[in-house]
C-alpha cells in the first residue's frame, strides 16, 4: 500500500461482516458528531447475501468458498461506494471449523453444525470422561454440535482429514486467513469448542489425547482486538482496493452482540435473539459449579476479558422453519402477517418446550409442533396464527425460566432484560418476554453482532477507550424500545402449566 493510499484510510470508519446461519451482511460503521457534539456511530448495510447449507450424500456442509466470495464482494462494494475503512472484522456463528494441510490448503468442505454425524456422541464422551469433569474442563452446555463432538465423530469414522491436518481454523479465522494469509485462533471462538479450559485459560490437551484429537492442530488463542494482518496482495489486486487491515474482533457473533448491549449497569441480563436465543449475564470469571451444569448453562469467553454465563435456547429457528414450510406449500407468508395472526389468536391455548430435541432438525416442523401438543394432551394448533402464538408464548416462558435460573446461579436480581439482535423486530415476542418475566424489556439495537464487531475495531484503533465506553457509544447512537409487562396473573398461570409440561422446577 502506498503512502497516499494509507493517508486516504479513515480511522473513524470500519467494515464489519456478520455471518449468521441463514444470511450474511456487510456493514460500514462511521463515527460522526451527534446533536450534542459527542460521537455517535452511524451504520449502513451495503451488502446482504444468503448462507445456504449444502447436502452432499449423508452430510450437511457450509459453502465456505461462496461465503469467501461474498466477503470479497463486500470489501469491493465498500470502496466502490466511496468508503475508506481503516479496518475490517468478521464474526460468525460458533463451533464450526475448517482443517488445513501443511501447505495451507483446505481439507474438504467444513461440516454444518446440524450435520447428523454427532448424534449420540455426547453420551459416549461423557462415559469416557465423566459428566462433571467434562463440564469443569470445558464449561459449556452439552450441545451435540460442539466442536469436540464433531472432531470425535471424525476420529470414530476414521477420517483421514485429522491425520493430514496441520491447522484447525474456526469459521471466522478461516475467512481471515484466506484474506490475509495469517493464521490465528480468536479467544471467543476458541471457548465454543468445549476443548478450551476456561479456568486454566488453555487448550485442554489432556481431553484431546483421550479422544484421539490431534493437539498439534490448535493455535494459541489471541484476545479480541488483535490485529490479524493486511489483505494479501493478490486480494488487493483482484478487488482493486488498498491493503486493508483485518482485526480479530469478538469473532463469535454472540459475543459481538453482547458487546453491543447498551447496558450501563454493572450486572445485567440479556437475550441475543435470532435463530438461537442466547440468554445470559456477563461475569468476570467462569462459573463452573455443579448447579451451573445441572441447569445447562455455558461459560463462553467474551470481549474485554469477560465471560458470558448463558443458556442456548432454540429460538426463532422453530418459527423460521414453519415459515419455510408454509412458503413451500401454501405460498409466501410475510412475517408481519404471521405475527398479526398470532396476535389475534387465543392466548395460552397450546405450549411447547422449545428445547425439546424433536425441534432441533425435524423433517416437518409444523407436524412436529402439532404432534407434541397432541401427545401432551393439549389442543392441537391448526391455523398459522395458533401455531405462531404457541411458539412465541413458549419461547417467552422459556426466557422467564432461564432468567430466574441465571439469577439463582449468580445471586443477582435483574431489574429488566436487554434484548438485541434481529429477533427484536418481532415486537410481539418482545412484549411476551416482558409479560412472561414480569419486568421491562429494553429492545435494541437490531444489528447487535455487527455493531459489536465495529466496537472492537474502534477500541483497537483507540477510538473507544474500553468496552464500557463503547457501550455508552451504542446507547447514544441507537434507539431502544421499552416494553412494560402486563397480564401478570394470566402469565403466571401459563408459567405453571409450562413448568409442568417440561417436568422441571423453576
Amino acid at each position: 500500500m502506498t503512502a497516499e493510499q494509507r493517508m486516504s484510510m479513515d480511522s473513524s470508519t470500519v467494515l464489519a461482516f456478520d455471518l449468521g446461519a441463514g444470511s450474511g451482511r456487510a456493514l460500514v460503521g462511521q463515527l460522526a458528531a451527534g446533536p450534542d457534539g459527542a460521537d455517535v456511530l452511524r451504520v449502513k448495510e451495503i451488502r446482504r447475501f444468503a448462507n445456504e447449507a449444502v447436502r452432499i450424500g449423508d452430510h450437511l456442509h457450509w459453502d465456505m468458498l461462496r461465503l469467501f466470495q461474498e466477503v470479497k464482494a463486500g470489501i469491493r462494494q465498500a470502496f466502490r461506494e466511496g468508503y475508506r475503512p481503516a479496518t475490517l472484522g468478521i464474526d460468525t456463528w460458533g463451533v464450526d471449523f475448517g482443517l488445513l494441510d501443511a501447505g495451507g490448503e483446505l481439507l474438504g468442505n467444513p461440516y454444518h453444525y446440524r450435520d447428523p454425524q454427532t448424534e449420540g456422541l455426547i453420551g459416549e464422551v461423557i462415559a469416557l470422561v465423566g459428566k462433571e469433569e467434562l463440564f469443569r474442563q470445558g464449561g459449556l452446555q452439552f450441545m451435540p454440535f460442539n466442536t469436540v463432538y464433531q472432531l470425535y465423530a471424525m476420529r470414530k469414522a476414521g477420517s483421514p482429514k485429522l491425520d493430514a491436518a496441520e491447522t484447525l481454523l474456526l469459521t471466522p479465522d478461516l475467512l481471515l486467513y484466506w484474506l490475509t494469509g495469517v493464521k490465528i485462533c480468536e479467544f471467543t471462538m476458541a471457548t465454543t469448542t468445549q476443548l478450551y479450559h476456561p479456568e486454566e485459560q488453555r487448550w485442554n490437551v489432556e481431553l484431546m489425547r483421550r479422544l484421539g484429537i490431534p493437539e498439534r492442530i490448535f493455535l494459541p488463542p489471541v484476545p479480541p482486538g488483535t490485529r490479524a494482518g493486511r489483505l494479501r496482495p493478490s486480494v488487493c489486486e483482484e478487488l482493486d482496493v488498498p491493503a486493508l487491515e483485518a482485526v480479530a474482533v469478538g469473532t463469535h457473533d454472540t459475543e459481538s452482540a453482547v458487546a453491543a448491549v447498551p447496558a450501563q449497569e454493572e450486572a445485567f441480563a440479556y437475550i441475543v435473539c435470532g435463530t438461537w436465543s442466547l440468554l445470559g449475564t456477563e461475569l468476570k470469571r467462569p462459573l463452573l459449579t455443579a448447579e451451573t451444569m445441572e441447569l445447562e448453562f455455558s461459560n463462553e469467553g467474551g470481549v474485554g476479558g469477560t465471560y458470558q454465563l448463558l443458556k442456548n435456547i432454540m429460538g426463532l429457528w422453530i418459527l423460521q422453519e414453519c415459515k419455510r414450510e408454509w412458503d413451500e406449500r401454501e405460498g409466501a407468508a410475510a412475517y408481519p402477517e404471521l405475527v398479526e395472526a398470532a396476535r389475534r389468536a387465543e392466548p395460552f391455548r397450546s405450549l411447547i418446550d422449545p428445547d425439546d430435541t424433536r425441534f432441533y432438525a425435524p423433517a416437518d416442523m409444523i407436524a412436529t409442533i402439532r404432534d407434541y401438543c397432541g401427545q401432551t394432551g393439549q389442543p392441537v394448533p391448526q391455523t398459522r396464527g395458533e401455531i405462531v402464538r404457541c411458539v412465541l408464548e413458549s419461547l417467552a416462558l422459556r426466557y422467564r425460566q432461564a432468567l430466574e435460573q441465571a439469577e439463582r446461579l449468580t445471586g443477582q436480581c435483574f431489574s429488566g432484560l436487554h434484548m438485541v439482535g434481529g429477533g427484536i423486530q418481532n415486537e410481539l415476542l418482545c412484549q411476551f418476554a416482558a409479560d412472561a418475566s414480569g419486568r421491562p424489556v429494553w429492545a435494541g439495537p437490531v444489528e447487535a453482532s455487527a455493531i459489536g464487531n465495529m466496537l472492537v475495531q474502534l477500541i483497537a484503533a483507540g477510538k473507544c477507550r474500553d468496552l464500557r465506553e463503547a457501550r455508552r457509544l451504542v446507547a447514544r447512537s441507537f434507539p431502544v424500545k421499552t416494553y412494560e409487562p402486563s397480564n401478570k396473573a394470566d402469565w403466571n398461570a401459563a408459567y405453571a402449566r409450562y413448568l409442568k409440561l417440561r417436568g422441571s422446577r423453576a
